[in-house]
């Protein structure tokens, strides 16, 4: 289907053949837009295509899904954030087309999912955890690579505030760089974004 003469039937038949029986389902849905207007079957689609991602998991998944739909020029963007115990699982994918952006994004979440639930379940066995967050039934295993940490770097984290700290990853020419913030005097990260701005990643 090419889903930029998608119509509002067709999103509707979409969203209806995929939740027949919607007792069934469990995720709770928190969707915002920026530049964007939310419709109502816009906001049905992206619930429906995400949503299918519930068969992945042991147990119902009950905490909150965030989804944030923006338009940037030209580019219909989706962020997906779904907070899980001891992880985040997010997604962001942008198009053209906000329906192919959703689509797109459903994939990146499934395979994320199968790419990693036979190394999460293991960390939850291994932290003591008494139910697994993954069912095991849809792991296949080929899709699992190994994590290959090839070096360790040592870095002396002197003060700084965010300008300073985004003028020494630049003259690095890196895309992160790892400080002590001189204003919270705790360890912060700044990285570059795909759109050219700064973001700072602090601890919680």
């Amino acid at each position: 289907m090419d889903m930029s003469f998608v119509t509002v039937a067709e999103v509707n038949a979409d969203y209806n053949k995929g939740t027949e029986n919607k007792e069934e389902r469990h995720m709770n849905f928190a969707i915002r837009g920026t530049n964007i207007e939310v419709t109502e079957a816009l906001k049905k689609y992206a619930e429906n295509k995400i949503s299918r991602i519930e068969k992945y998991f042991a147990d119902p998944l009950k905490k909150e899904v965030h989804v944030l739909l923006s338009l940037e020029k030209d580019r219909h963007r989706i962020e997906v954030t779904i907070p899980l115990d001891g992880f985040v699982l997010r997604a962001e994918e942008r198009s053209t087309d906000m329906y192919a952006s959703i689509d797109q994004v459903e994939e990146k979440l499934k395979r994320q999912i199968r790419k990693y639930k036979t190394r999460i379940n293991r960390k939850h066995r291994q932290n003591g955890e008494s139910k697994k967050l993954f069912a095991e039934e849809h792991i296949d295993v080929s899709d699992e690579d190994d994590f290959n940490l090839v070096r360790t770097k040592f870095v002396t984290c002197k003060p700084m505030d965010s300008e300073e700290a985004i003028l020494q990853m630049n003259m690095l020419d890196h895309d992160f760089f790892v400080f002590s913030n001189s204003d919270s005097g705790r360890m912060n990260v700044i990285y570059k974004r795909t759109d050219g701005k700064y973001g700072i990643i602090c601890p919680k």
